[in-house]
């Protein structure tokens, strides 16, 4: 019997074996800290030719070499002899040294450009680096050190520096890793605390970076003196003075300079992709190659977006007929791709048949060190050679300089509710690094559900690229595969990053020049901010500049510590505003809502109309620019042809938008969307524009280009009209929506909106907010009632409609309220009656308010979730009988009358404990929640409870049973070898009873848990 802990496939297994092989250079971590080092000593020569310095202590030397006004290199041979293992793999050419001075100053040698000066002192040799004015940037603590494999550097830590870098880190990066120690190296291990994608570089807020060129392991402690690490008899650091506010970004900037920028991707490789094997899958049975397309089918017949698809995505897999399947891609607008499993000596070949993405293994290409890093650069040149596209690679395990070909993927997981919430500081902590595209697969390939799916790829779909992969777990993975109301939520978003490609792509357009990817820490832009560097910034990111995103990584339609740095934020969904810095507690998510928030000022570019590839844009297709005035404001839309390389020859166009607004409050609103500059093949000459700008009050007038735009009565006029404005209260707090003919992109044009507002309104805080409590029940086709609080801002709500808008075929009425004092909370109970037939769960609810506040009409909406229940059990009951309102499981469903088995449904085999076998009765595999209804009715819970006789043995964990969040009972330990344990639990007037299981030993190793005979003694 296989768990998934122990055996996730013989050639997973055999990867392991590799490990030794592929340990890197050194092989194994950084010095240990009893082997003896020694330190270098005083200064016993000095020379220099040029921008080169050096400075002998006995045998040793070191040598420094300036390569910018900003970057200098700093090598130390223990020996005197240099080497340079990693030669011109990683460092690009940098072109001519900047101008330096030296001078002697007793005590030290200073070693100076125009931006930075180096001391060396003489006795020991010990470097510090200063500003122009003075200022101290890093000083050595001690000299560097060395053992017969290791070489350190030990620096002062200030008081307040906090550190970053080190690439992928699996569960942090994106706050500080002060007081942390941090390994950069190949472990394999793709969960949280593993390091994949390591870099050799991080960054202090003292305004400075580090890069180990090298392909050693590395160790970085970031404690007091903070000491980097590498495992290799010589020492060759460059280091990066960071310039101004954005320091930070500078100094990931000349990294990048050094190691080579972020490469664009095509922009289908930023639209979601596909992977699974299709010949020989031991998984999913025998399928061919060409079977991909009925697969592409369920993306088209779903109205989902789509880019590409691994069609060898499997171990042995292989491949046929791939010609034939770019082709049936094509037609469908998507690419092929396909896994390097057997390394790149076809893909020349492959590329000629149609190959356009090249998805990299660690064992047959790539270690994570050199191998990995010729591994990228030549899939990506592969593609380049044969075809007229762009590179786009993905790798598990790479090394610095593989931002410039190539995707960082976070490799193997399963899906679950902690598999998000590492996940989110993983990505933007990444960033740092100069990684601009990290990913992960979209709820693991293993295990998860269809809520940690949906909860997933919401928040994925804010980073710039990602895929869903198939075939390991117990069902296919597709976005289509969850049945409703899963796939219609999984629609909305994948649609969205769709429309926000404009301004994604034109991230990726800025990381090229920059180094700095979409997909960021708030400590990159609010460096100031104490708390972004800490955990209450932990579990959310920036998009851009604009978005702030904030994933619900829990089993629960609130989220809690949602904090927003300074500024104005408004809720996507809502239009509620807040002023930062603030933390949002009980923040109402239900399952189709992402908190998601965007910054006062933003001008966002995206694609309107819902469409389903880049490839439906045509000629005379709208631009559309989602707008939060407020103040001075701007945005470069970058645009090119979005698959070639002639970019890079210059074909590109760029369109300013700039909005000019009040800060707060009344006023005017002018947009100036200023000429397209630059031409590339498609280009559009003209195209029609929509603007959507968040006001919150209705303009007087609406201009373009000084000639007045018709006011349209409502929306379906607006809709038909081929231009005007109209102003709709309902739309997140008001919105105006502005449409104009087609305009010529050569030519720059201005919108002025007259008499209306920034963000937020005319009458700041004048907004009501609308909620409702969470945890509110509904039986279905039964009546009820939900309670909906209306909560008035600065000004008194009068006149308040209270409406609810519900699912089709339910039933709800409305509530009136006179009057909320301003500041003041009401609340309402509002009639709801589900449809009879109304899906069982979690269901989404939307609570709208029309009211007048501050001499308007206005409109508050608030998101919430409510529980359809089944129908409560009126006799004795089976559990495996019942409806499950929750059922997770730790590998596989959990069964019905059946063992665990393996991740198939219904694979287990008859329910045996104890030699015993019994015919009803749940199989689970820790960690499970299963959780049912019994709405009062029942007294009592039976069962046995163990570990399946199917595990052999194998097996520990322990059982528990809650209700309505009470533990009632838990179990001693349990394991494969323990006699069953009875089960008999008083759950009188319990409305939920939760049946758990918790691996109690870290292994998950046969913890085939069983609930026989497990029933509920109802009246």
């Amino acid at each position: 019997m296989r768990s998934p802990t122990r055996f996730r496939s013989a050639a997973a297994a055999a990867l392991l074996g590799l490990l030794a092989v592929f340990a890197g250079p050194g092989g194994g971590s950084a010095q240990a800290a009893d082997e003896p080092s020694t330190t270098v000593g005083d200064v016993t020569g000095f020379a220099h030719d040029g921008s080169v310095y050096r400075l002998t202590a006995g045998a040793a030397e070191a040598r420094v070499s300036f390569v910018s006004q900003e970057t200098f290199r700093l090598e130390l041979a223990p020996d005197g002899t240099f080497t340079d293992p990693a030669g011109k793999d990683i460092v690009l050419p940098q072109g001519k040294a900047p101008r330096t001075t030296w001078a002697d100053k007793g005590d030290r040698y200073e070693l100076s450009t125009s931006e930075v000066t180096l001391r060396a002192y003489k006795s020991p040799l010990r470097f510090a680096l200063y500003r122009a004015d003075g200022s101290r940037v890093w000083a050595e603590s001690k000299g560097l050190s060395w053992t017969k494999d290791a070489t350190t550097q030990s620096l002062a830590r200030g008081a307040d520096e906090q550190f970053y870098g080190a690439g992928m880190q699996n569960g942090r990066g994106n706050t500080s890793h002060r007081g942390k120690k941090v390994e950069v190296g190949v472990d394999y291990d793709w969960d949280d605390g593993g390091h994949p994608n390591s870099v050799p570089f991080y960054l202090s807020s003292q305004g400075y970076g580090v890069f180990r060129n090298t392909y050693a392991p590395n160790t970085y402690d970031f404690a007091e003196p903070v000491t980097a690490t590498a495992k290799e008899k010589r020492f060759d650091a460059y280091y990066f003075a960071g310039r101004g506010d954005d320091a930070a970004k500078d100094v990931i900037g000349q990294y990048t300079k050094l190691t080579g920028k972020p490469f664009l991707p095509p922009v289908y490789g930023m639209e979601i992709g596909d992977a699974d094997c299709y010949l020989h899958n031991a998984n999913r049975g025998e399928r061919h190659t060409l079977d991909a397309l009925k697969v592409a089918d369920g993306y088209v017949e779903n109205d989902m977006p789509n880019g590409w698809m691994l069609v060898n995505d499997g171990y042995g897999c292989g491949y046929e007929n791939l010609a034939e399947t770019s082709k049936g891609l094509a037609e469908r607008k998507m690419k092929m791709g396909l896994w390097t499993e057997d390394g790149l000596d076809k893909i020349a070949d492959q590329v000629k048949a149609g190959q356009r993405v090249a998805k990299l293994d660690v064992a047959w290409v790539g270690d994570g060190y050199k191998k990995a890093l010729d591994g990228c650069k030549d899939a990506y040149q592969g593609i380049e050679d044969n075809s007229d596209v762009r590179g786009f690679t993905w790798a598990p395990e790479s090394w610095s300089g593989a931002q410039r070909c190539g995707v960082q993927w976070s490799g193997d997981q399963s899906g679950s509710w902690e598999y998000i919430r590492w996940q989110i500081p993983t990505y933007a902590g990444s960033t740092m690094s100069g990684l601009a595209y990290t990913t992960g697969d979209v709820d693991g390939i293993f295990g998860g559900s269809p809520k940690t799916y949906v909860r997933d790829l919401q928040w994925k779909m804010f980073l710039p690229v990602t895929m869903t992969m198939d075939g390991w777990a117990a069902s296919d993975k597709q976005p289509f595969r969850q049945g409703e109301p899963y796939t219609s939520i999984n629609r909305t978003y994948l649609k969205l990053h769709e429309s926000l490609l404009p301004y994604l792509y034109s991230y990726a357009h800025e990381a090229t020049k920059t180094g700095v990817g979409a997909v960021r820490p708030l400590a990159l832009e609010y460096p100031h901010d104490p708390k972004a560097a800490t955990d209450a910034a932990k579990y959310e990111f920036l998009t851009g500049e604009d978005f702030l995103v904030a994933p619900v990584y829990k089993d629960s339609t609130t989220r809690d510590g949602i904090y927003l740095p300074k500024g104005t934020w408004t809720d996507y969904w809502t239009g509620r505003t807040y002023r930062g810095p603030t933390t949002i507690d009980g923040y109402s998510a239900p399952l189709d809502t992402l908190p998601l928030f965007v910054k006062g000022g933003a001008t966002v570019p995206m694609w309107p109309g819902g469409i389903r590839s880049y490839e439906d844009r045509k000629a005379d297709s709208p631009l559309a620019w989602d707008i939060y005035p407020q103040g001075k404001s701007s945005f470069e839309l970058y645009e090119d042809d979005g698959v070639t390389r002639q970019h890079r020859a210059g074909k590109y166009a760029i369109q300013r938008a700039e909005v000019d607004a009040p800060r707060a409050g009344a006023g005017d609103v002018r947009v100036r969307i200023g000429a397209s500059k630059g031409r590339f093949a498609g280009k559009q000459s003209t195209r029609p524009y929509a603007f959507t700008l968040h006001t919150g009050d209705a303009p007087s007038r609406v201009g373009l280009d000084g000639r007045t735009l018709p006011k349209l009565a409502s929306k379906s006029a607006y809709e038909k009209a081929g231009q005007g404005w109209f102003y709709d209260r309902d739309d997140r707090g008001g919105v105006v929506k502005v449409k104009t003919a087609a305009q010529r992109t050569d030519r720059a044009f201005a919108l002025t909106l007259e008499d209306t507002s920034a963000v937020g309104g005319a009458v700041p805080g004048a907004q009501a907010a609308v909620s409702a409590a969470a945890g509110q029940e509904l039986g279905a086709g039964t009546a009820g009632k939900v309670a909906v609080e209306v909560t008035a801002g600065s000004k008194d709500a009068t006149g308040v409609d209270v409406t609810l808008d519900a699912p089709k075929g339910w039933t709800v009425g409305t509530a009136e309220i006179d009057r909320v004092p301003a500041g003041g909370t009401r609340r309402v109970e509002v009639a709801v009656t589900p449809a009879k037939d109304a899906d069982i769960g979690e269901r989404s609810l939307t609570a709208t308010a029309r009211y007048r506040a501050a001499g308007q009409e206005r409109t508050a909406t608030g998101r919430f979730a409510v529980g359809v229940l089944p129908e409560a059990p009126a006799e004795d009951t089976w559990a495996s009988d019942m409806v499950w309102l929750t059922s997770t499981n730790g590998y596989g469903p959990a069964e019905r009358d059946r063992s665990n088995g393996e991740s198939g449904a219904a694979d287990g085999h008859p329910l045996t404990l104890a030699g015993k076998t019994y015919e009803k009765g749940i199989g689970t595999h820790a960690d499970s929640v299963i959780e049912v209804y019994t709405g009062g009715r029942c007294a009592k819970f039976t069962a046995d409870a163990g570990i399946d006789d199917e595990i052999n043995g194998y097996g520990e964990v322990a059982f528990s049973v809650e209700a309505d969040g009470r533990t009632l009972w838990t179990s001693p330990k349990v394991t494969g070898a323990s006699a069953t344990v009875p089960v008999d639990v008083d759950v009188s007037g319990a409305r939920h009873v939760v049946l758990k299981v918790k691996d109690t030993n870290g292994s998950k190793s046969g913890d085939h848990a069983d609930w026989a005979a497990a029933r509920f003694s109802c009246a």
